[in-house]
């Protein structure tokens, strides 16, 4: 998407002009503004690696993890490991200089595996929000076995490779033949390369765009809010059935009755714990990808002038890129908060990093 506003900015913001050639500067920021960037998406990158590889460990390592839901947000992890190794360094660096430096190869798996890492994350928390909708909302259904999840997951990484097998056909790396960029030194210029989507009419590409935006934006998670709206009407409504202990006048049967009720309460609240868990992920996910699905609107719909193009490209949209891949990163830390078999493994997870340093000091 920002490959399609350079022909503005460069006639905005040229160095100089010779023989119908640009000349533009190598890096598009001054430097604290790149270092805050720079030192912003390094944050996210470290919190991601660390957070949903731990997340990973957990789950496989323990045996009594491996539930339908936990093989969901197993998958939620990988897909957010994918962000963080494919798509957070190659977006840092294409927002802080002018054009794209990786290569076509790059190019296409960058923007591929966002694509599909962000719509495997989408189907995943529609598959979890089904799996709790179903279990709380319909108790007496059969539940999901850990066979169909693995199915359903699997499912999942099909659709999101075909949704996104267009963008992949279509992304290229394009040399703009009246455009150098300086390095600044001794006014050394190199081509100018940039990475986007080469459509052959503009049209095609609003109804592609149209058609991410609905199916794995607007569609999924409007379902999962009202799933988890009837999950947390059924949950707050349903009162806590009593026991079938002894006779009320049995001394035993009257303390069993009292263990049975506070185990219920307790089963209860977690299971509350778990549904607020999986909302909070899921409302994060909206809000988090909001404003770059906006921009990306914005670009193929709005007649934009060219300096809102300048403000977007530029300053705008690598925030919105920080705040999606920040929806990378901060799911293990709401795991670990709501969830305590999570907060343990992270507990056992850290106890073992530290016992191997010094093992190895």
């Amino acid at each position: 998407q920002i490959g399609e506003a350079w022909h503005v900015l460069l006639e905005e913001n040229p160095l100089m002009t010779h023989q119908n050639v640009t000349y533009v500067d190598f890096y598009l920021h001054k430097p604290p503004v790149a270092a805050v960037f720079t030192v912003s998406y390094l944050l996210i990158f470290l919190v991601c690696m660390v957070g949903n590889g731990v997340v990973c460990f957990i789950v496989l390592r323990s045996k009594n993890m491996r539930t339908v839901t936990n093989l969901f947000i197993l998958n939620l992890a990988i897909s957010d490991l994918l962000v963080g190794i494919f798509c957070m360094p190659t977006t840092l660096v294409d927002n802080i200089i002018t054009g794209w430096p990786f290569g076509s190869v790059l190019c296409k798996l960058s923007g591929m595996v966002q694509g599909i890492s962000v719509s495997a994350s989408v189907f995943t928390l529609v598959a979890i929000a089904v799996d709790r909708f179903r279990c709380i909302v319909y108790p007496f259904k059969q539940k999901l076995t850990i066979a169909t999840s693995k199915l359903i997951i699997i499912i999942i990484w099909v659709l999101a490779v075909s949704i996104m097998c267009p963008s992949g056909v279509m992304l290229q790396v394009t040399k703009e033949q009246r455009v150098r960029i300086v390095l600044g030194r001794n006014n050394e210029t190199r081509p100018f390369y940039w990475c986007r989507e080469n459509w052959p009419n503009q049209e095609m590409r609003k109804i592609y765009t149209t058609v991410l935006f609905t199916n794995i934006y607007l569609a999924p998670l409007s379902l999962i809010v009202i799933m988890y709206a009837r999950i947390g009407a059924t949950l707050f409504k349903t009162p806590i059935p009593p026991s079938r202990g002894s006779r009320s006048g049995s001394r035993d049967g009257s303390e069993k009755n009292k263990l049975s009720m506070e185990s219920r309460h307790t089963i209860s609240r977690k299971k509350k714990r778990v549904i607020m868990m999986l909302l909070v992920v899921a409302l994060l996910f909206i809000l988090s990808w909001l404003p770059l699905w906006t921009l990306m609107m914005l670009s193929d719909y709005a007649s934009l002038t060219e300096h809102q193009y300048r403000v977007i490209n530029i300053y705008v949209y690598p925030f919105a890129h920080w705040l999606a891949f920040f929806n990378s990163s901060v799911n293990p830390i709401i795991y670990g908060f709501f969830n305590e078999n999570f907060r343990r493994g992270f507990q056992a997870a850290e106890k073992c990093l530290w016992y191997s340093y010094y093992s190895c000091c």
